[in-house]
C-alpha cells in the first residue's frame, strides 16, 4: 500500500479489485504476485460464499464449502501482500490527485489506477415454499446436474431457460418434472413444440408445501391440486439480477441481459476498468471466473509494469539503482517466503 501526494492519510493503490470471490480474487493473486500494490474490497456474501460444496474445480474436495474455499484465498493474497478490506463500495469517480480513480467505501475513501469490477449477480428466487438452497434447491446446472443422475428432478419457471433446462436433465435422468407454479409458459411456440416431444412431466398447480428429510434435504413437494411429488431436487430458473450499479455509474458498456461487456482480457469499454466473473457474459463457473481473473491480472500487469521502458522514455539508460520496479513491501513478502520455503 502506498499513499497519494494529494492525500497522505488515504491508501493509494495500483489495482483495486470490487467484489470477493473467485474471479476477484484470482485477478487479485495475480496482480499481486506480478508487483503491483492490490486491494480487495468486499461487502462478503455473493455466490460462491452460498456453496455447501464446491464442484468442477480440479484439486479442490468437493468437501470443501464456499466460505472455506474463499477463506483459503484471502489467505493467500494477504500472505503475498495484497489488501484485502471488508467493505462495499458505494462509489468511483475520476480522482483529484496521482492517482486514476477514487473509490468510496464503507471504510473511507481509496485511491487506484486500475479498477477491477468482480461484483457478480444474484440469482431469480422465486417465491415461497421453497426446498432448502443447496439441499433441494439449486441454481447451476453444470455444477449440480451429477448429483441427480437417475432421481427424479424438477424445473422451476416459465420461460425458455426453464424449458430447456428441463431437457437437458434428460441427459441424467428419465424423471423431470417442470413447475410452472401457476404462471402461464413464456417460450416460444418452437420450443413448446420441442418440449412437448420430450418426455418431461408439465405441472402447472403451484407449490404450497415442501417436505424435509432429517437431514434436511428435500423429500417431496406438495401442490394446491392436491398432489405430493417426490423429488431428490432441482433448479429454479428465474433469470439473473446483475450488479453492475458501479459499472453503470462509470460509463461502461452494458448488454441487453445487464451484463457488462469485456473483452478476452477483461477490459471493458472505458480505459483502466477491467471486469470478471459473473459480472461479465458466459459461463457461470468458478473455473472459469478463475480463467478470467487470470487474464485480467496479465492484462493489468502488461500495461502497468515499468520495464521494459519504451525508446521514448529513456533518458540515456537505465540506472541499475531504479531497479527492481517492485515495490519494497511486496519485495520482503516474497523473501520471506522463500525464507520459509528453505
Amino acid at each position: 500500500m502506498t499513499t497519494s501526494s494529494d492525500d497522505a492519510d488515504r491508501a493509494a493503490y495500483d489495482v483495486a479489485v470490487v467484489g470477493g470471490g473467485p474471479a476477484g480474487l484470482t485477478t487479485a493473486l495475480y496482480a499481486t504476485r506480478l508487483g503491483h500494490e492490490t486491494a480487495v474490497f468486499d461487502r462478503g456474501g455473493g455466490r460462491a460464499a452460498m456453496m455447501r460444496d464446491t464442484h468442477n474445480v480440479v484439486g479442490v474436495p468437493e468437501s470443501v464449502s464456499g466460505n472455506e474455499f474463499l477463506r483459503t484465498a484471502i489467505d493467500q493474497l494477504e500472505g503475498y501482500g495484497a489488501s484485502y478490506e471488508r467493505a462495499f463500495v458505494t462509489g468511483i469517480d475520476e480522482a483529484d490527485s496521482s492517482r486514476r480513480f477514487e473509490l468510496e467505501t464503507t471504510d473511507g475513501t481509496a485511491f487506484a489506477d486500475r479498477i477491477v469490477l468482480a461484483t457478480g449477480l444474484g440469482d431469480g428466487r422465486p417465491d415461497p415454499p421453497l426446498a432448502r438452497t443447496g439441499r433441494g434447491l439449486h441454481y447451476c446446472l453444470h455444477c449440480d446436474a451429477y448429483m441427480f443422475v437417475d432421481e427424479p428432478v424438477y424445473v422451476m419457471g416459465a420461460g425458455e431457460s426453464a424449458a430447456r433446462v428441463a431437457m437437458i436433465m434428460l441427459n441424467f435422468t428419465d424423471d423431470v418434472d417442470l413447475l410452472l407454479r401457476g404462471d402461464d409458459p413464456e417460450w416460444s411456440g418452437e420450443t413448446d413444440r420441442q418440449l412437448r416431444a420430450h418426455p418431461v412431466d408439465i405441472v402447472e398447480s403451484d407449490v404450497v408445501g415442501v417436505t424435509n428429510g432429517e437431514d434436511g434435504w428435500l423429500e417431496s413437494l406438495a401442490f394446491a391440486d392436491g398432489t405430493e411429488r417426490e423429488y431428490a431436487g432441482g433448479f429454479a430458473m428465474y433469470g439473473a439480477d446483475y450488479n453492475n450499479d458501479l459499472a453503470a455509474s462509470l460509463g461502461v458498456e452494458i448488454d441487453d441481459d445487464g451484463a457488462v461487456v469485456v473483452d478476452d482480457h477483461g477490459r471493458t469499454s472505458r480505459d483502466g476498468v477491467y471486469a470478471v466473473g459473473d459480472l461479465t457474459p458466459g459461463h457461470n463457473q468458478i473455473p472459469v471466473a478463475m480463467g478470467q481473473g487470470a487474464k485480467a491480472g496479465l492484462a493489468i500487469h502488461k500495461d502497468l509494469r515499468t520495464y521494459p521502458k519504451p525508446l521514448s522514455e529513456i533518458d540515456g539508460e537505465v540506472e541499475p539503482t531504479d531497479v527492481p520496479a517492485m515495490p519494497e513491501s511486496l519485495r520482503s513478502r516474497a523473501a520471506s517466503r522463500a525464507d520459509a520455503d528453505d
